[in-house]
């Protein structure tokens, strides 16, 4: 992916969508180097979205293996996230300072050692169950170093593409999440049934290893400021207007995990769906919001990278009145139900890519570490806390209550706070 070393450049600037690209080894890449570290970016965040969208997916075998309470599976089920939602913003903050790559290495090699743990002793045999809370603490190990990838894997995209073409690749970037999710839920419930879940952890740790070889073998950090040396720009945690955009991430994060994490108990308790109908529903539901987190980028950086925010802002309203037709559609059919949470569901899980790359272009490439650092914190905020809000509402209210103030309303909300498109001359 070298080509011959080049001697360091004193003017760092943007690169250009065609020609040599010169990384701050000083190695000079082909054009097509930047697709290359947009596959590792990929790599990276699948092998982790597997582990904290995959491993509830093997819920069911994990509270059986491991002899769980309900309360004791949820603690489980939620380290993973938690670690992540704990250490995004260090991980972008040392992106920043540091470089990428080695914050990559270091938090897939450590997410690698804490999956290769759990598989090596915190798997259930010869009749002994491990601690459950031991479980949760590796797990949430595993969590916090691999949030490494959402920040840092984003800067690496955002340091190596122009602007015209940043939106695009953030988006194909940010597809890898639901990619990644629907491995794990392929792959991790039939190898806790046939092996366990030494093979469950084994796999994942794998995973976080291929992951680690590429970055180690193939990774240049960007031409940006160098590790180390002071960024350009203003510290994107003390300016307001990232600050809301990322709030936004947080409030439409709520709808989308409704659906995610109740939309089957809704539509089989309420509207009398199969199961397997409900599966290829929520199957439908991942395959629309990858294509529409790769559209949107897209069709914004056709537009230099103008209308993201209305992009989203579009999507918001809509998702609000999605949710609060299927709110208020009691006697209707089952399948006009199953429609309106379908699109719903597809625009909720699918605003990521073009509300990434604009939280990105905001705070500049330099700094995008810590950008994106907060906005996932926000993104796995609103993932942990919306399945314990829904039930909490469910035993106090019912289904159309739910509905309406943990989907529609959120979504109302995040068009209202949604930042205005900057004026350009």
């Amino acid at each position: 992916m070298t080509d011959q070393l080049a001697p360091p450049a004193s003017t760092l600037i943007p690169p250009a969508a065609t020609g040599p690209l010169v990384g701050q080894s000083g190695r000079v890449h082909t054009a097509r180097f930047k697709w290359g570290v947009l596959g590792i970016g990929i790599a990276a965040q699948a092998a982790f979205s597997a582990a904290f969208q995959g491993i509830p997916t093997a819920g069911s075998q994990l509270q059986g293996a491991y002899r769980l309470t309900p309360g004791q599976l949820g603690l489980v089920l939620a380290a993973v996230t938690c670690g992540a939602f704990a250490t995004d913003v260090l991980w972008g903050l040392l992106a920043d300072r540091i470089g990428e790559r080695r914050v990559l290495i270091t938090g897939l090699g450590g997410t690698t050692l804490a999956l290769a743990a759990a598989a090596a002793f915190l798997t259930p045999g010869g009749g002994a169950v491990p601690s459950h809370l031991a479980l949760a603490v590796v797990l949430f190990l595993a969590g916090g170093l691999g949030g490494s990838v959402n920040g840092a894997s984003g800067r690496a995209v955002m340091g190596w593409f122009p602007p015209q073409q940043r939106g695009f690749a953030i988006s194909l970037r940010v597809a890898a999440v639901p990619a990644g999710g629907a491995l794990g839920a392929a792959v991790l419930p039939p190898l806790a049934t046939a092996g366990g879940f030494r093979w469950v952890f084994g796999f994942l740790a794998g995973c976080s290893l291929l992951a680690t070889l590429a970055v180690v073998l193939w990774l240049d950090e960007p031409p940006l400021a160098r590790p180390g040396g002071r960024a350009a720009g203003p510290n994107p945690l003390k300016r307001w207007d990232i600050w809301r955009l990322a709030g936004t991430a947080f409030l439409l994060d709520l709808p989308q995990f409704t659906v995610l994490t109740f939309g089957s108990v809704f539509l089989h308790t309420v509207e009398h769906l199969s199961l397997g109908t409900i599966a290829v529903l929520l199957v439908t539901v991942q395959v629309l919001s990858a294509v529409s987190r790769v559209w949107g980028g897209r069709w914004t950086d056709r537009r230099g990278g103008r209308h993201r925010r209305t992009l989203v802002t579009v999507y918001s309203w809509t998702i609000a009145a999605g949710f609060t037709a299927t709110a208020l559609l009691r006697s209707g059919p089952p399948w006009a139900a199953a429609a309106l949470l379908v699109l719903s569901g597809t625009l909720a899980c699918g605003w990521h890519g073009v509300h990434y790359a604009e939280i990105a272009t905001m705070a500049g490439p330099e700094r995008s570490g810590a950008a994106l650092g907060l906005e996932n914190t926000m993104v796995f905020a609103g993932a942990f806390v919306t399945p314990l809000l829904i039930p909490a509402l469910l035993s106090a209210t019912s289904w159309p209550a739910v509905l309406l103030l943990v989907g529609a309303l959120p979504a109302a909300l995040s068009a209202l706070v949604m930042p205005r498109e900057p004026h350009t001359a």
